[in-house]
């Protein structure tokens, strides 16, 4: 009964993504191309604008708080947002509190990892849970050595 819970939670997310990206569809590449500066969220969920200066690879994961396989995410953003700081920033972006990221992103379902070089390139994205060592293992195989 909770696998089907889950299925429909998952379902409804899609319809809902698939949805508000017909819209405003936009590719990936274009979405990464007009945002002004990358977001991250504060403790309240609002996006809230990271320094300029800063040049790190950056994997950002989109979902939502009360999304099954993003609450399963939200522990290993939050690892490996502390014990890889140095290597690459990490960031959270809640599309249903922030429905304009989904759009800005041309996400299709959630969560979505989406990892960018320090130029701010997308380099791969992934749609659905993606574990740590995973994640870890991705970012080797584009080239960047988290070790």
């Amino acid at each position: 009964m909770a696998i089907i819970a889950i299925v429909v939670v998952v379902a409804a997310a899609a319809v809902i993504l698939t949805q508000s990206k017909r819209a405003a569809i936009q590719s990936p590449k274009a979405a990464a191309e007009n945002a002004v500066a990358p977001v991250s969220p504060n403790p309240g969920g609002e996006p809230v604008r990271v320094a300029q200066g800063e040049k790190l690879p950056r994997l950002i994961d989109l979902g939502a708080h009360s999304c099954i396989p993003c609450k399963m995410m939200a522990p290993i953003l939050e690892a490996l947002k502390k014990e890889y700081a140095a290597v690459f920033t990490t960031e959270f972006i809640d599309v249903w509190q922030n429905p304009d990221a989904g759009k800005k992103y041309g996400i299709n379902v959630i969560p979505t990892q989406i990892f960018y070089n320090a130029d701010g390139k997308e380099l791969f994205r992934h749609e659905g849970f993606f574990g740590k060592e995973d994640i870890l293992a991705k970012w080797k195989e584009l080239g960047v050595d988290p070790s």
